[in-house]
């Protein structure tokens, strides 16, 4: 009987990726360009980069690097504001690892607040979270909720968890973002559809998000942009194939939603988790990205009938403008717009355990995948 690790091992055959390998640079040579695959989730970049994918097809497929991951897009007005609320006194803010290291416009993060004494825990599970309001009747205990729709089932149950116990003391920051709608906004950026500085032939689709919302929302895209989208599993011969499966797409003129990660994504997701999400949450009608400005309908807030454990109607929070690093150039990196190694901070004045930006900070940021794989940093 086949173990796990068994299975992992398949998808790294190295036989199998050479046959990829040269069926992926025959089918380039026979388009007679270079082609431009754009990958979303920060997951696929690592993998890219810890292979050596960019490196074998390279002069033949050129990935370009997307918003990577939640704590890479989230602005910095929104770690203002958790900041903020971190230091009233009455507070317990809880969160997840890597936005703790995220600074705001004050060169601040929450872990910098957490040494001066405010009191900031990090969570594994955000139902922890009714353990810690539960335990601590006195404090108003935060959860600053952050993810792609992969994260987003876990914080509905955790709001209708704490209406079923009443809890008075429990409340929710939501920013969670959804991806079709920043696919979208990043096709309708100038530097692609007007200035042409950015070409993107092709999507490799996230494959954790595409777990919960099924292939289904990226067909419209594919549709009215004439893009291809594969949805990718992680491992290398998931790529590769995913890799060939677009540039067959792109020989024979057509652009269409593919799922190469069969095994966990259907067309229509997980319906179970999508109601659990309908019930608590509805659409923005905008949202600030870092990197890519206002992106209407990309985000998720708590509806009315949870609204005392919506913490942004229970804590008023006014800030000056935030403020970005002028020599970080995260922004262009989440837009495709550049590379980490064109930032001047890059390895020297921001690295891991000094990141500057959120690219560098979490841990599928693109800054912290070149830092890792190409600069020795592991």
């Amino acid at each position: 009987m086949a173990t796990a690790r068994d299975v992992i091992e398949s998808y790294r055959d190295t036989e199998k990726i050479k046959l990829y390998e040269r069926a992926i640079k025959r089918a380039v040579e026979s388009l007679g360009r270079e082609v431009r695959i754009m990958e979303f989730c920060g997951g696929h970049t690592h993998a890219i980069m810890k292979y050596g994918i960019d490196q074998l097809l390279e002069g033949y497929v050129r990935f370009i690097h997307g918003p990577g991951c939640p704590v890479c897009v989230l602005p910095t007005g929104r770690v203002d504001m958790a900041i903020e609320l971190a230091r009233n006194p009455e507070v317990i803010l809880c969160t997840y690892g890597d936005v703790l290291r995220v600074p705001g416009s004050q060169r601040k993060s929450l872990l910098n607040v957490r040494a001066e004494g405010g009191d900031v825990r990090m969570l594994y599970s955000c139902l922890d979270a009714l353990r810690i309001a539960e335990e601590n009747p006195s404090k108003q205990v935060i959860f600053f909720a952050i993810g792609f729709e992969t994260t987003t089932p876990q914080t509905a149950v955790l709001l209708m968890k704490a209406k079923e116990r009443g809890l008075k003391n429990l409340t929710v920051v939501s920013n969670h973002v959804i991806t079709p709608a920043a696919i979208q906004h990043i096709l309708n950026a100038p530097e692609i559809r007007e200035i042409g500085k950015v070409r993107i032939d092709a999507f490799i689709g996230p494959g954790h998000v595409s777990v919960i919302i099924g292939s289904k929302p990226y067909e419209y895209f594919a549709e009215e942009f004439l893009k291809p989208v594969v949805i990718s599993g992680f491992e290398p011969l998931d790529i590769m194939q995913s890799v060939y499966m677009i540039v067959r797409q792109l020989r024979e003129k057509r652009a269409q939603v593919e799922v190469q990660y069969t095994r966990f994504v259907s067309r229509e997701g997980n319906v179970k988790a999508q109601k659990l999400v309908a019930e608590v949450f509805e659409l923005r009608k905008e949202f600030e990205w870092r990197g890519l400005g206002v992106v209407p309908y990309s985000s998720l807030k708590i509806k009315k009938d949870y609204a005392q454990y919506d913490a942004e109607r229970r804590f008023l929070v006014s800030l000056p403008p935030p403020k970005e690093h002028p020599a970080c150039i995260c922004p262009k990196v989440i837009r495709g717009v550049a590379v980490p190694t064109e930032c001047k901070l890059f390895g020297t004045v921001c690295t891991p355990s000094n990141p500057i930006g959120s690219c560098m900070v979490s841990s599928e940021g693109a800054c912290a995948a070149y830092y890792k794989y190409r600069h020795g940093g592991h």
